[in-house]
């Protein structure tokens, strides 16, 4: 048997990583906003459509430019009429719904494994504002027809439950390509989101397919994504510690010098795609920019909205995401900067494994100093401008033992807490606030039940994460006896509703909820912290 020369894999290695870095010069078409201009905001405005992103996924049946040339000669005509203008030039957008019929399936895992290919699509072509992408996948559900980054994971789970590997290794390939193709993870394959990403989750994907093909072989070939990943969210920090400014795009100087990451977004315009709806949001503001960039960048979150971003829990309008140093973001960066300094050991690049391993070491004592609550026994986001802990109660306290950064100590008071103030009869909810928005009380997300679930299970606090895990899943199951489909987020505090609030309608579907239910069903969640224990102190 030949044993591979280490010196020459790691040079192979970094000379792909390299080349990685360089995107694909390819033309990209507009975002619908840009591409369309007044026509675009005319309709938005004018309620044309009753959900913002219907317009920006309908497909031209002829190119923008002349559409945009007879608008504006046949929009004079005192008789024009805007929605059979738009019907006339655009096609009908269609909802990606489940057309698995859930009367033949009495047990939801049946029914889910039917669904797959229901939510499955395939986009060899850019169409409108859909980027195309090499490998088949699964979407959401309802309004949400595209790859979602942070969904693809959760998705994932469940596909490598159902033995879909088909379509659990496209969809990380699809991410591969984007990666390739604009440097970094959009939020989803469509032109209107290319200014911004969504939580770092590429490293779970990498690990989930480890987790079945073998350690080294998956994580290495892919380090070069890694890096881009990780460039994203810190790039030009050097730089940015040598300025006299607090904060500059995705990093924020904490009070000892460090930088942390925060959510952002390079436009500051209304989203495409929620148009109207900030228009609305900003109408209070005195900086409607500002205002727009906060709301992006919430929107890169995935959170998009939570009490966790505004200034007073009950109005949108004070919404405040880029002043915001978010614990679930640093704490995802504090795993890949870990999993950065594994990926260079393994290929004997010493120096560059000590560089990480000292990020991963700065960024844990930050955290752990300034948004760790003693007191409160709890973690906490941190409002720059003040100097200060917010004080909402959210899941993204858990993210500190998701990523193993808290102590034994601390996990056992975060557990404390989860246990008095989050669980409910249907799991746990996702802050303490009553809000009306999705992210708040009393809604709970499948992902929040997935991290918090092997955060618990990381430290050995089992008891806590089998109840949280049993909650989910018992009301998933009364749900789909009751309504016969799965929905994107649940009522927890009752959980025989599905979850409400935000800005548009509760969609059926869904994709991670899914993933989620199948892989707990199957305990992927024993399986997968059995490998990420953390030591005792």
């Amino acid at each position: 048997m030949t044993t591979k020369n280490p010196l020459k894999v790691s040079l192979k290695l970094l000379r792909s990583a390299a080349a990685a870095t360089v995107r694909v010069a390819e033309p990209v078409k507009k975002s619908p906003d840009e591409a369309l201009g007044e026509l675009f905001q005319i309709v938005q405005l004018s309620r044309v459509h009753p959900d913002g992103k219907t317009f920006v996924d309908q497909v031209p049946n002829q190119t923008v430019r002349r559409i945009v040339k007879l608008y504006e000669k046949q929009s004079a005509d005192p008789n024009f009429n805007l929605t059979t203008f738009i019907n006339e030039h655009f096609a009908a957008f269609v909802a990606a719904k489940v057309d698995t019929p859930a009367s033949e399936y009495s047990d939801p895992e049946a029914y889910i494994k039917a669904t797959w290919d229901s939510l499955t699509r395939n986009a060899p072509k850019s169409t409108g504002s859909l980027l195309a992408l090499p490998k088949p996948y699964v979407v959401p559900g309802g309004r949400f027809s595209e790859q979602y980054y942070w969904d693809t994971y959760f998705t994932m789970l469940g596909l490598e439950t159902s033995g879909r590997y088909d379509l659990s290794e496209g969809m990380i390939n699809n991410a591969q390509h984007m990666f390739t193709k604009f440097g970094f993870i959009p939020t989803g394959n469509r032109t209107y989101y290319l200014s911004r990403s969504q939580p770092p989750f590429f490293l779970h994907m990498v690990r989930l397919i480890a987790h079945r093909k073998g350690h080294h072989r998956y994580l290495l070939p892919r380090l070069h994504y890694l890096m881009l990943e990780y460039s994203y969210w810190t790039r030009n920090t050097p730089e940015f510690l040598n300025m006299s400014k607090t904060h500059y795009r995705r990093l924020v100087k904490m009070p000892n010098g460090q930088a942390l990451s925060r959510y952002y977004d390079g436009k500051s315009t209304a989203r495409p795609e929620m148009y109207r709806d900030d228009v609305e949001a900003a109408a209070e503001s005195d900086d409607k920019k500002r205002t727009y960039r906060h709301l992006r960048a919430a929107a890169e979150s995935g959170w998009d909205f939570s009490s966790r971003w505004f200034a007073d829990p009950m109005k949108l309008s004070t919404i405040r995401t880029t002043e915001v140093v978010p614990l679930d973001l640093n704490c995802l960066l504090y795993e890949l900067e870990l999993g950065l300094a594994e990926a260079h050991r393994k290929i004997l690049q010493l120096p560059q494994a000590k560089y990480y391993e000292t990020k991963a070491k700065r960024r844990r004592e930050t955290i752990n100093k300034y948004l760790w609550d003693e007191k409160a026994g709890f973690y906490f986001d941190w409002h720059e401008p003040s100097g200060a802990r917010t004080d909402v109660w959210s899941l993204a306290g858990v993210f500190p033992l998701y990523c193993g950064l808290a102590s034994h100590a601390q996990a056992k008071r975060v557990a404390a807490a989860l246990e008095e103030k989050f669980l409910k009869s249907g799991g746990a909810v996702s802050t303490l606030n009553e809000t009306g928005q999705q992210w708040d009380w009393p809604n709970g997300w499948a992902p929040l039940q997935w991290v918090t679930i092997i955060g618990l299970r990381r430290y050995g606090l089992d008891t806590l994460a089998d109840s949280i895990k049993y909650r989910w899943l018992a009301a998933n199951e009364a749900f789909f006896a009751s309504r016969g489909k799965f929905v994107e987020k649940y009522d927890v505090i009752d959980p025989t509703q599905r979850g409400g609030g935000g800005e548009y309608d509760p969609q059926d579907g869904f994709g991670w909820t899914n993933g989620v239910f199948m892989s707990l069903r199957h305990d992927l969640d024993h399986k997968i912290a059995k490998n990420q224990k953390i030591p005792v102190d």
